[in-house]
C-alpha cells in the first residue's frame, strides 16, 4: 500500500458558491508514483473531484505539476493549479511574501503571481495561445447544445490556452442558463472535432461587478460541466482581446449554470519576457478535506 498527502480544495469558490473541486497530492518525487497509479487515484475520486493535481518541489520557488481526470491525463488544469498554488503559498511563511513562483507543466514553464494578501487570489499565466482554424458548422453546434441557431451570435472559434477550447458567443443569459446538453452526445461531438472543452459566454450578467457569464462543458474528462475553469476562461480572454471586447485590465467572470450562485474567475493581462501579451487567470480557494490517501 502507498500513502500520499492529500487535500480536496475548491478553487474559485465564493461566499455564495461551491467553486470547482480539485484533488491535490504532494509528492517528494514523481518516482514515487507511476502514470497508472495517478490515473487510478483520479478514477477512484470520480464525482468527488473533477481533476487531481500532482506536484513536486524542485526548490523553494519552482514546482512541477501533472494533472489527471477520471478518464486520462490532462495537459493543463487551471482550477487545480489555482487550488494547489493558493494552498502552498498561503501556508508557507516565505512564499506568502514572494510575488512570483515558477511552475512547470506539460504546457511548459508558467508564472504564478501571489496576490493573496491584496486580493485573496493567485494568478496563473496561461500558456501561449494557439488559434485553430477548423470551422465547425453552427447547425451542428446548435444541435449538440440543444439550442437554436439564432441563439449563437457570431461564428465560433477554437483557441487553445491550455486546452483546445471551442468558444461560442450566445445572445442571452437565459439561453446559457437553460442549456441541458446530453453527456454522451457532447462527448462524441468533442472527440469527433478534437475539442477538449466547450465554453459558451454572453455579456449579460447577474452582477454589476462582473463582465461576462460563462459555462464550460468538458465531457471528454468524464463529467458534463466544469463549474469554474482557468484554461477555458483564458481562451475566452484571448478571444475577447482579438475581437476588441476587452482592454486587458482586470475583469471578473461569472461561471456555472446557477443564476445567482456563480463562481468567480478573474482575468488580466501582462506582457511576458518575450514581449507577448499573455492572459492570466486568478482566484482564491477553500480547503475542504486534508489527510492521507491510501492507494491499495
Amino acid at each position: 500500500m502507498k500513502s500520499f498527502t492529500f487535500k480536496k480544495i475548491d478553487a474559485f469558490a465564493t461566499n455564495n458558491s461551491d467553486g470547482n473541486p480539485a484533488g491535490y497530492i504532494s509528492l517528494n518525487s514523481f518516482n514515487d508514483i507511476n502514470d497508472n497509479e495517478m490515473l487510478k487515484i483520479a478514477s477512484q475520486l470520480r464525482g468527488y473531484v473533477n481533476e487531481v493535481g500532482y506536484i513536486t518541489k524542485s526548490d523553494n520557488r519552482k514546482y512541477t505539476l501533472r494533472y489527471f481526470s477520471a478518464e486520462r491525463e490532462v495537459e493543463f488544469c487551471g482550477h487545480a493549479t489555482i487550488a494547489i498554488m493558493y494552498d502552498i503559498i498561503k501556508n508557507d511563511k516565505e512564499l506568502i511574501n514572494t510575488y512570483e513562483i515558477n511552475i512547470t507543466t506539460n504546457k511548459g514553464q508558467l508564472i504564478v503571481q501571489n496576490r493573496i494578501k491584496e486580493e485573496n487570489a493567485v494568478f496563473i499565466m496561461s500558456p501561449i495561445p494557439k488559434f485553430n482554424k477548423t470551422q465547425i458548422p453552427i447547425e451542428k453546434i446548435a444541435e449538440v447544445l440543444k439550442i437554436k441557431i439564432s441563439d449563437i451570435n457570431i461564428k465560433p472559434e477554437i483557441i487553445n490556452a491550455g486546452l483546445e477550447t471551442l468558444i461560442i458567443s450566445i445572445n442571452s443569459l437565459e439561453t446559457i442558463l437553460s442549456m441541458k446538453p446530453n453527456l454522451e452526445e457532447l462527448r462524441e461531438f468533442c472527440f469527433g472535432y478534437n475539442i477538449d472543452i466547450i465554453e459558451v459566454f454572453c455579456n449579460e450578467v447577474e452582477s454589476s461587478d462582473t463582465a461576462y457569464r460563462t459555462r464550460v462543458f468538458a465531457p471528454k474528462f468524464g463529467y458534463l460541466e466544469d463549474p469554474a475553469t482557468g484554461s477555458g476562461n483564458s481562451a475566452l480572454g484571448y478571444y475577447l482581446l482579438n475581437h476588441k471586447r476587452w482592454d486587458g485590465n482586470i475583469i471578473s467572470i461569472e461561471q456555472n449554470g446557477f443564476k445567482d450562485r456563480y463562481n468567480v474567475v478573474k482575468l488580466k493581462t501582462q506582457v511576458d519576457s518575450n514581449d507577448v501579451n499573455r492572459v492570466l487567470f486568478g482566484g482564491g480557494a477553500v480547503t475542504r478535506i486534508e489527510g492521507k490517501y491510501n492507494l491499495l
